[in-house]
């Protein structure tokens, strides 16, 4: 009996959450500062906002931190799902914020106030860019793990929606309708909220041991059938260890007298190669060892 395990050497994200936290929260400072000067809700909507980012941020830093967790003879995959956990509970946090600024938005239609567009536009032009330079520091990593996708998704849409509120300063200034800037509002928040959803779908899918949306469990099957020694698979499981690590466990049975070592390592580089499952499990059962009380097993 073998068992087959990796070392994980993920890209090293402490710099980009350190510099994205300490950016945004000066900026929400400025934000927060000008948005009660002028009485912008666009500007306080949106700071409002930045700070579930920052809060984001450190949930995403933390599960990071936690995936990087040797594991022990208590936590014996470490603390890997730490990952999953704080980007389910960065989604939450987002629509949590979506609900808030959408409440002050319709408050604002039927009590307006007039803002001074310059200022909006000043403030919310800075946010633009830190927001977006934030963004960036997770750009390389947001496709193949969904905590990253998480801190990308706070500042890339962060960044759109700055536009959108220097956006409402342009057209305040020219155009002094109070629908502007609570219509603006409302805008940050289907933003938010479009940006939010498929962070908050899979992160539940995955705390659920669902199937990673990035692999059909069909093909996989396939995969393991067509082995020329593989007669049948039966009790396969696949699920997410963390949001960048998949394990996967099976039953197969084989023909008699088949080189088993051989069988094993040829699917777990297939396996690796094709779906990105490095944590495999297998157990290789004979065709009369089926219904047998003692079953011949083999892992890697």
């Amino acid at each position: 009996m073998g068992h087959h395990s990796h070392s994980h050497s993920p890209p090293n994200y402490t710099f980009a959450f350190a510099l994205g936290i300490g950016l945004n929260v000066v900026y929400i400072g400025v934000e927060i500062t000008y948005g009660l000067a002028v009485d912008s809700l666009a500007l306080l909507a949106d700071a409002g906002h930045n700070v579930s980012d920052v809060l984001g941020l450190l949930l995403a830093w933390a599960g990071y931190r936690l995936s990087q967790i040797p594991p022990s003879t208590r936590h014996t995959y470490g603390w890997r799902s730490g990952s999953i956990l704080a980007a389910f509970l960065n989604a939450i946090l987002l629509l949590i914020a979506v609900g808030a600024i959408s409440w002050e938005a319709i408050q604002r239609f039927s009590h307006p106030v007039q803002v001074s567009g310059n200022t909006i536009m000043a403030v919310a032009g800075v946010g633009v860019v830190i927001n977006l330079f934030t963004a960036l520091l997770f750009l390389r990593g947001r496709k193949n793990d969904i905590n990253i996708q998480g801190a990308f998704l706070h500042m890339a849409a962060d960044a759109g929606v700055s536009l959108g509120v220097v956006f409402a300063g342009l057209m305040t200034k020219f155009y002094p309708l109070h629908w502007i800037d609570p219509s603006v509002s409302l805008l940050v928040a289907v933003v938010i909220l479009l940006s939010t959803w498929s962070l908050f779908r899979d992160s539940t899918a995955l705390l659920l041991h669902a199937v990673p949306r990035s692999i059909d469990p069909q093909k996989v099957t396939t995969l393991l059938q067509k082995h020329q020694n593989v007669t049948s698979i039966h009790d396969l499981h696949i699920w997410a260890m963390s949001t960048t690590e998949t394990a996967l466990t099976a039953h197969l049975v084989v023909h008699q007298g088949s080189q088993h070592d051989q069988v094993l390592d040829t699917l777990r580089r297939e396996l690796a190669d094709q779906f990105g499952i490095d944590h495999v499990t297998l157990q290789l059962e004979g065709e009369s060892d089926i219904g047998c009380p003692q079953e011949k097993k083999d892992t890697l």
